[in-house]
């Protein structure tokens, strides 16, 4: 079932099969890459590209070891030119990739059944917001003059509006005059209550108060 219609030599007919093949899963992959997700036109259009050109270059190789060790290193030499991208960008490439290599040597169905695992279990991951942080999560960054002591200050606002309540960070500002003090907060509800940045606002003297969602970094 998943042998390679590749034989001994590459046919006209098995190239244009491969050729198709590549290019609806390589405009699937791009569709899967959008879905609940932002990224660029030109990406999107190079991704769906990528598995017709990988299968190309995979059937150019055929066999030859020297061809071989010069497309991995045309291939290291992408990472260091191009512009950083989010760990699901750097995996939509990776499937975008593995399709290339698939159909490049002849295993059409393999490649099919492939991209069709992936494709459900991205779209049912994505659709659960699986690893996806709590909406109540925020990062609240406070100003208080330097004549106050931060340590417990806000703690009675804390156990009234948050559920949690964590200090992470503690930054001295215009030229040491003010602390920054940086918490990472779980909100009671979703949204930021007035009454709580008022209050806030009330204990450090009117200074500036950040409120924001988590901001997560991908590792990759």
């Amino acid at each position: 079932m998943f042998n390679s219609i590749i034989s001994t030599e590459l046919t006209v007919e098995s190239f244009f099969i491969c050729m198709a093949v590549s290019l609806v899963l390589g405009i699937a992959t791009s569709i899967i890459c959008m879905f609940k997700g932002k990224s660029s036109q030109s990406f999107l259009i190079t991704l769906a590209l990528i598995p017709a050109i990988v299968q190309v270059i995979i059937m150019l190789v055929n066999g030859n070891i020297g061809a071989s060790v010069a497309v991995a290193g045309a291939f290291s030499l992408v990472r260091f030119r191009s512009a950083p991208g989010t760990a699901k960008e750097i995996g939509a490439i990776f499937l975008a990739m593995t399709i290339g290599l698939a159909t490049g040597m002849g295993y059409v169905t393999l490649a099919v059944a492939f991209f069709l695992v992936i494709a459900i279990a991205m779209f049912f991951l994505t659709a659960v917001n699986f690893g996806k942080e709590s909406d109540a999560e925020r990062t609240l960054k406070i100003t208080i003059p330097e004549g106050l002591d931060y340590d417990g200050l806000f703690d009675d606002l804390f156990a009234k509006y948050t559920k949690e309540s964590e200090l992470e960070r503690v930054k001295t500002t215009n030229m040491g005059t003010l602390f920054e003090l940086q918490y990472r907060i779980r909100l009671r509800g979703t949204n930021v209550p007035k009454e709580f940045i008022d209050d806030l606002r009330c204990r450090n003297g009117n200074l500036n108060i950040v409120c924001s969602k988590v901001v997560l970094k991908d590792a990759l």
